[in-house]
């Protein structure tokens, strides 16, 4: 028996064991293992290719098997390891993973799949040996942690595992993202070094953009309150500029779930943004569809901004759907043949009108709105969504004499300390995203600053939930300080910050 190994995405990425017997018996080719109908149409595929490239194809009955045998597998890109397996039945072959679809002419060929296959595969394994069709070899070569062969042609494949001459068929390539990368805690980290949205742009909003800081340093969901025009979406949009840097997991992770919504992404300094329309479908938001689970805005956003403009006018539906993904930071998609999960930690960026015209927040515009009616607005979000955001930010009126402070490059920088210093205490996650279980760890209050904690709690009648919010953002204001205990105007601060029913 002779096996290679292959890769299948269903509700994970699956490694394949794929092997192969031969048996005496009427000549046959038999593939086995929950197979679909695209793996079990590879068999004509094969047989012609090998015909039309004066391959003998074996006279023995053929069985291969796609082990483990009770995970579903999909894809044509299972043709190339099969044909390897009958071609070389009798050579002593490596461990490889193989992928690719072969044309009838012997010709091997990629798939819409194969680039968001192999960069999921790279996530999950920190070394593999990869032979993949040579039409893509070149881009796959700079994912990191895989070794890149590129086939362009059945004969290509047997020359490789015939001679073992591996070097000749190798890509060596280095993305251009990585030749600045730094290593922290035995991590590879990228740090963006694009800023295409400025915060320079925004004049005054001194606390929105002290809120943008806490925020984009610890991952914390922001909702924006104010007049139109008084900078809610330019400070969303700016968020992603100054967010810490990325690891080598979350860009490679990132591209994987970008590859399964445009099949074709480019791996990238600058974290995600996505910014869905608030007349967009459940579907399109949270991932689904008729035909199978398809990823969605809210797991596209993950690691980097998922922003909802005039919030209010978001469905009812959507919103309270997204409690779930923003309390377990994961999303569950599940159709009849298929079912997905997705992480979501992202931050969670909104913003909203005071009332239907816009104007109730104006010193010089006059609202025209009725209670009611300003009632009815603000009923469109429920408390139980309100109380997973952690910072809420009143945006203050233009004024003539605001002026530009800081940069976006120098709250980065800002961020980038603070993230050093948060790195050294040994903290993996994001203040934001921290569990329950970890906040006795890191989250660690002086006997001033426990007193007005508690006293909040009771004033404000704050939930656990609440209570377990303004810790984080606690220990994101400290971080900025520097201070590793957290400090009585740390807590205020966060507190300041909390939206009160």
């Amino acid at each position: 028996m002779k096996f290679l190994k292959c890769i299948s995405f269903n509700e994970d990425l699956d490694i394949i064991d794929v092997e192969s017997t031969f048996t005496r018996g009427i000549p046959n080719l038999t593939i086995v293992g929950l197979a679909n109908t695209a793996i079990k149409e590879s068999v004509e595929r094969i047989k012609a290719s090998l015909v039309t490239c004066n391959f003998a194809f074996p006279s023995k009955k053929i069985t291969i098997n796609l082990s483990p045998s009770g995970i579903p597998k999909k894809g044509s890109h299972f043709d190339l390891v099969i044909a390897i397996l009958i071609l070389l039945q009798n050579e002593n072959l490596d461990d490889f993973f193989v992928v690719g679809e072969l044309g009838l002419d012997g010709s091997v060929k990629s798939t819409n799949e194969l680039f968001s296959l192999l960069l999921f595969l790279s996530a999950k394994i920190k070394k593999a040996r990869v032979i993949v069709p040579k039409s893509i070899a070149s881009k796959a070569s700079m994912i990191p942690n895989l070794e890149i062969y590129g086939i362009e042609h059945i004969s290509d494949a047997v020359e490789f595992f015939k001679e073992k001459q591996y070097e000749k068929f190798r890509f060596k390539e280095l993305h251009p993202l990585f030749k600045n990368s730094f290593s922290l805690n035995g991590e590879i980290y990228i740090r963006n070094e694009i800023f295409e949205y400025d915060f320079k742009d925004i004049k005054g909003q001194k606390q929105a953009k002290r809120a943008c800081l806490i925020a984009a340093l610890g991952m914390h969901n922001i909702l924006f309150e104010g007049s139109p025009g008084s900078g809610k979406t330019m400070c969303a949009k700016r968020l992603v500029y100054i967010m810490p840097p990325q690891s080598l997991d979350e860009i490679l992770i990132q591209s994987a779930y970008k590859s399964l919504y445009s099949k074709d992404c480019d791996l990238n300094q600058t974290r995600i943004f996505r910014n869905p329309h608030h007349t967009s479908t459940r579907a399109s938001i949270f991932g689904g569809g008729a035909n199978g689970a398809r990823i969605g805005e809210i797991a596209l956003a993950n690691r980097g901004v998922l922003f909802f403009d005039e919030f209010p006018h978001f469905s009812k539906q959507i919103i309270e759907s997204l409690r779930e993904p923003l309390e377990d930071c994961k999303i569950h998609i599940s159709r009849v043949n298929s079912k997905m999960s997705y992480e979501t930690k992202f931050i969670f960026a909104a913003a909203l009108n005071p009332c239907p015209c816009g104007n109730l927040f104006s010193k010089n515009l006059s609202c025209v709105c009725g209670d009611n009616e300003i009632k009815r607005y603000k009923n469109k979000i429920s408390w139980p969504i309100l109380d997973r955001i952690d910072l809420y930010v009143a945006m203050d009126e233009i004024d003539v004499n605001d002026k530009a402070d800081l940069s976006s490059k120098q709250m980065n920088d800002m961020i980038f300390d603070a993230f050093l210093f948060q790195k050294k205490r040994g903290q993996k996650e994001f203040n934001g995203k921290l569990q329950d279980e970890d906040l006795k760890k890191f989250c660690i209050l002086d006997d001033e600053a426990k007193e007005i904690l508690d006293k909040a709690t009771l004033r404000y009648n704050l939930s656990q939930r609440g209570v377990n919010k303004t810790l984080k953002v606690a220990r994101s204001c400290a971080d900025l300080a520097k201070s590793e205990i957290i400090l009585k105007n740390h807590v205020l601060e966060a507190l300041s910050f909390r939206m009160r029913g």
